[in-house]
């Protein structure tokens, strides 16, 4: 049965109610479901539903235990413009133009529809508490925007209620919200004007992240301010959620944009970077409450999903499906992905070292793309002693031999890296050169090349990446240390000579 089929038979419903019952008309006013999207920043599955028992997440943890928790949900780029581009658009970065951080001028190509804009076709009113941080800003039709910064301080968290409940409060029209929170993205700070209100207990904390593999007590206290951003982060969302009143008939999705901010999380295509939380609570449709599903999700998958619920048209191609599928159509109808890609590109011109990636149900396959870098810049950032929460150059060494290697590849990336999440969940350890794996490797890269090709990779083409890495090198050397973000009117040229390829 389809979400506009169901929407029909709640229609019925609530006619037969009124006739036989005499219940209120006002029931017949809202019969398409609210919307509720919550993202919030740079965090991996560390909740209390996700098995992480440090953290205290009851919010989060409710809407799991009303909903449904995935277990298999990514990223398409582990750096928030481009994640945030895919969710907007239901298309990969590579595929949209927005390549790198909104704050460096990286941008969407011209005739990217946003999902904004889509829900205006079927009436819903929109809005949007936090960010946008996709380009160009103006493109977004919101009906309804405010606390527009990033809040990286993480002060006066309860406006982002009081926002949502002057907005819902505004019409009983349905609508579409999405909240951007501020946690956990760096700086991690244990308290902020009170919150957490109840903090971790770092006496427990015996080890950080499980991708990282480095452990010491430097990193442990950042691991503790860490968590505490988490725990943060759901007082957060009790307010909203508290603030809204009744959820009935509302659809709330609650994800990360990518994952922590650690070694080997963000700005890599490391489960640690691109792997997420990602839940759905819809009780009125979705009757697997509190349940997990394995499938291979993706936030390319929010816009499709979006425009189901609202019975939006959609009349373009997306590689994006919708999540109602799985829960309103039967096995045989679905035809799920098998495979997930991933994209990368550094998010500027410091940080440029191209990679794709691709994973099954067990294996993951990565794509280095050699154009002269070296050692990968997001290792060298991560292991200054400045950065705070990567491993420093000494603390790898300290390390055991596993996790040294590990280290060395991230350092020095091979042009491929393939591993056993089945076995090793974390990416310690790098098959591509074991002839036993030799047969996987060669279908796993059968299955890349042919995501990239169905998507319209433009990095297929050595001409494009060529010029685009030019195009890097270039402002690089002409204005160092990302001094092109105060240049006036500065404006990348992929956005014209990439889009032909990639649209």
């Amino acid at each position: 049965m389809s979400v506009k089929q169901l929407h029909v038979n709640l229609v019925a419903a609530v006619l037969l109610c009124g006739v036989a019952l005499g219940c209120s008309p006002k029931g017949t006013q809202n019969v398409k479901p609210n919307i509720l999207l919550i993202v919030s920043e740079d965090n991996s599955s560390d909740l209390g539903s996700y098995g992480n028992t440090l953290v205290n997440t009851p919010n989060i943890d409710k809407l799991a235990k009303k909903g449904v928790k995935f277990l298999n949900a990514y990223t398409t780029y582990s750096v928030c413009s481009p994640s945030r581009s895919s969710i907007f658009t239901g298309l990969y970065p590579h595929q949209n133009g927005q390549l790198g951080w909104a704050t460096h001028h990286y941008g969407l190509y011209s005739g990217i529809t946003v999902l904004p804009n889509y829900l205006k076709e079927t009436g819903y009113r929109t809005g949007i508490l936090g960010k946008i941080h996709v380009n160009p800003a103006e493109r977004f039709d919101f009906d309804y925007e405010a606390l527009s910064g990033s809040n990286f301080q993480k002060e006066s968290l309860k406006d982002y209620a009081i926002k949502a409940k002057e907005f819902v409060n505004q019409s009983d029209t349905p609508y579409f919200l999405m909240v951007n929170f501020p946690d956990a993205h760096l700086p991690f700070q244990n308290e902020v004007e009170g919150l957490p209100t109840i903090k971790v207990n770092r006496d427990r904390i015996k080890e950080t992240l499980p991708f990282v593999g480095v452990n010491n007590e430097r990193l442990l206290d950042e691991t503790e301010a860490y968590y505490n951003c988490m725990n943060r982060l759901d007082e957060s969302i009790g307010m909203l959620l508290d603030s809204l009143g009744d959820l009935s008939n509302t659809c709330i999705i609650y994800l990360s944009d990518h994952g922590a901010q650690f070694s080997r999380g963000k700005l890599t295509n490391y489960e640690g970077g691109l792997k997420i939380p990602f839940i759905i609570s819809y009780p009125e449709v979705i009757d697997e409450i509190g349940s997990s599903r394995d499938e291979l999700i993706s936030v390319i998958d929010i816009l499709p999903t979006v425009l189901d619920l609202s019975d939006t048209p959609l009349d373009v191609d997306l590689p994006g499906k919708s999540l109602m599928d799985l829960f309103t159509k039967e096995d045989y109808e679905i035809n799920w992905r098998t495979t997930l890609g991933a994209d990368g590109e550094g998010a500027s011109p410091v940080f440029y070292y191209p990679r794709r990636s691709i994973r099954n149900k067990r294996y993951k396959l990565i794509r280095n793309i050699d154009v002269g870098r070296g050692d990968f810049p997001a290792f060298t950032a991560y292991a200054s002693p400045d950065f705070g929460s990567g491993a420093t150059v000494e603390e790898i060494e300290g390390s055991n031999e596993k996790v040294r290697d590990a280290y060395e590849t991230w350092r020095k990336p091979p042009e491929w890296e393939l591993y056993d999440l089945q076995n090793d969940p974390w990416e310690f350890e790098n098959l591509a050169g074991k002839p036993e794996f030799a047969e996987v490797l060669i279908s796993m890269k059968e299955a890349l090349y042919k995501w990239r090709v169905d998507t319209n990779d433009p990095f297929l083409s050595k001409d494009k990446l060529m010029k685009f890495t030019f195009e890097m090198d270039s402002v690089n050397a002409l204005y160092p240390d990302h001094s092109y973000r105060e240049v006036e009117g500065f404006k990348w040229k992929y956005l014209d000579y990439l889009k032909n390829e990639s649209s």
